[in-house]
């Protein structure tokens, strides 16, 4: 049950990724890219702060004790908010939206299967490979039911 419950939150997790997105692009349209990542960041960060001070429970390890590596997660939010603020309003969201979650498909199968980054490895199968084709073909038939609207 718990496994379903953190499935329908991902999923969850994803819509509200992509309201962000549609979001964040028009304001980046309007006050320029770096200003809307930057609203994004100075939120969240206020948030999560609130966050960890009422909600968060004590752990061990602080961001101080942990292997660096481990710190470099947080960079790989910047790109990804500066690229979709300014994706969005030129391929639309669905477009942005279904690409991201084809590189972070293919790349979770990658991280999956040769246990990158101290995961356990699961091995590829017919079934992923599927999976991304069917996403490929997603991206593909979403991008072209764009372009009769563009002409």
């Amino acid at each position: 049950m718990t496994e379903l419950i953190m499935i329908i939150l991902a999923i969850v997790a994803g819509a509200a990724l992509s309201i962000q997105a549609a979001i964040n692009g028009k304001l980046g349209a309007q006050v320029g890219v770096m200003k809307s990542a930057f609203l994004t960041f100075s939120l969240g960060a206020l948030i999560t702060g609130l966050l960890i001070l009422f909600i968060q429970t004590p752990h061990t390890a602080t961001l101080l004790t942990v292997p660096k590596w481990q710190l470099m997660g947080a960079l790989f939010g910047v790109p990804y908010i500066i690229i979709m603020v300014t994706a969005v309003p030129r391929i639309g969201t669905a477009v942005a939206t279904v690409a991201v979650i084809l590189g972070q498909l293919a790349m979770g199968m990658l991280i999956d299967n040769f246990g990158w980054l101290d995961n356990p490895a699961i091995a590829f199968s017919w079934h992923r490979v599927a999976a991304i084709v069917c996403l490929i073909i997603a991206l593909i038939l979403i991008y072209r039911s764009n372009q009769p609207a563009k002409a």
